[in-house]
């Protein structure tokens, strides 16, 4: 569909990384920031936790359209626009006067995450080759998306501590220049395709309304609880909506979603293996945070301060993982980053409320960070394995989608879980007991994990997606299809 031109592949994995970093970032640098927005701007203490919801439910329910964009109308174009709305919802955040400002800011940015986020994966898939290079391109990524997000409580604490909690709005936009000034120097852009595929509106509605009611439904429980009759309204119209969904991609000629894409065993896996993974982990992550602050009595700078050790083990895991995908496959990473990561967070289970953060936190927090890095590094390599270059953006937009949802779905769902665990107590023992059974739940999410990797994945590369034949000119300039 596009020339094949790869630019400076060093520029273009700078690029992509930069940006992910970014948006990685925005997903949990604001949480800290809730106390201070809420006595500067009046929030209503129901409508607070929506600063953090509506970005994730923005970015989770337009992530397949973003993917499928991108390969309509241009990676590079979809990363450049996504990027620059984006920037722009930030500076207006950052300059909010009233809580629904900074709500509607919050959710453009994560409108330009959800174009930009699968297009980085995309440019990634079209730059490098499959092997070795690829496999270390999207090492970085995946090790960038996974540090920002582990950062983005320190950087939370000490923007909103020592700056003010405007700066941690701001402070994606200098971020923002970098990457599209990587753009300019070293990404090219793509020749327009001689003969354009319509983008599937209706499948884009159905799907946006159905991840967004879904993702919804989800996050109000934390207001009105699993057995509200308004949650299993949203839910069951979201059922709906995305059975309607499947059932339009499976006629559709040029789907959203293409469904032959998921009899590939690599990409189905590895899209069910990243939903139990992001779901323990987010939870864990959620869990360990409050423990620190709420049962240790830590401050929100050093509470950031104190996932340090995870992010540098997190680093170490995807180091690790890059060069074993390299020389095997995927599986051999993830399999044992399953198990490791789940022993961690058992580890995490045994917290006192007695404890600290060298006898309680440090330990797990290296084990867990060395397997979740062995895992995110080579997820997204086997979720891309043998897909097609004009389906690109559909795979990532994918990937994506399964990660936001199991986050999404994982945070609630543990969270009733450690509410239920805790009841109508207060004391410190009592709440201590619910965040011990919410880890081990995410414990045992990564077992779920290891078994998805060990069952489903392929033992050898060499199993590719059922692929849909490239459009004849990507066929006649010799684009890889």
């Amino acid at each position: 569909m596009y020339k094949n031109q790869r630019g400076r592949p060093g520029t273009v994995l700078a690029a992509v990384a930069v940006a992910q970093f970014a948006v990685a970032l925005d997903l949990s640098v604001v949480n800290v920031a809730l106390p201070a927005i809420h006595a500067a701007l009046g929030f209503a203490p129901l409508d607070l936790s929506w600063v953090v919801h509506v970005y994730a439910l923005t970015l989770g329910g337009f992530l397949l359209l973003g993917g499928r964009a991108c390969d309509l109308y241009g990676r590079r174009r979809l990363f450049v626009l996504g990027l620059a709305v984006f920037g722009l919802c930030s500076l207006a955040g950052g300059f909010a006067q009233a809580p629904w400002q900074l709500i509607a800011a919050r959710a453009g940015q994560g409108l330009g995450a959800a174009a930009a986020t699968p297009a980085t994966l995309a440019m990634l898939t079209t730059t490098f080759p499959e092997g070795p290079q690829r496999v270390r391109a999207l090492g970085v990524w995946s090790g960038v998306n996974a540090a920002g997000g582990a950062l983005g409580v320190l950087a939370g604490g000490l923007l909103t501590q020592y700056a003010g909690w405007r700066w941690v709005m701001l402070i994606n936009l200098p971020i923002v220049a970098v990457a599209l000034a990587l753009v300019r120097a070293g990404v090219p852009a793509e020749a327009r395709p001689a003969r354009r595929e319509r983008l599937d509106v209706l499948g884009a509605v159905l799907a946006t309304g159905g991840v967004g009611l879904l993702e919804t439904g989800v996050v109000r429980t934390d207001a009105r609880g699993w057995d509200s009759p308004v949650t299993w309204t949203i839910l069951v119209a979201a059922a709906l909506l995305l059975a309607a969904f499947i059932v339009t991609e499976s006629r559709s000629s040029a789907p959203l979603l293409r469904l032959g894409l998921l009899r590939s065993r690599w990409v189905a896996g590895a899209n069910l293996l990243v939903f139990f993974s992001t779901a323990g982990q987010f939870a864990a992550f959620y869990f360990v945070s409050l423990y620190m602050q709420q049962i240790l009595g830590m401050g929100a700078a050093a509470t950031g301060a104190a996932f340090l050790p995870f992010s540098a083990s997190l680093v170490a895991g995807t180091l690790v993982a890059t060069r074993v995908t390299a020389a095997r496959t995927p599986r051999a990473s993830l399999v044992p980053g399953s198990l490791l990561a789940a022993v961690g967070l058992a580890w995490f289970a045994f917290i006192s409320p007695d404890g600290g953060f060298l006898t309680d936190v440090l330990g797990p927090c290296i084990i867990t960070g060395i397997g979740v890095g062995l895992v995110v590094a080579p997820i997204v390599t086997a979720a891309t394995t043998g897909v097609a270059r004009h389906e690109a953006g559909m795979a990532s937009g994918l990937i994506n989608s399964s990660r936001q949802l199991g986050g999404c779905t994982g945070l609630a769902a543990l969270a009733t879980i450690a509410a239920h665990r805790t009841g109508t107590a207060t004391d410190p023992a009592a709440i201590n007991d619910g965040y011990a059974l919410g880890l081990a739940v995410a414990a045992a999410l990564f077992v779920l994990a290891a078994v998805v990797a060990i069952t489903v994945l392929p033992r050898r590369q060499a199993e590719t997606p059922a692929l849909r034949p490239a459009p004849a000119e990507n066929r006649l300039e010799g684009t890889p299809s």
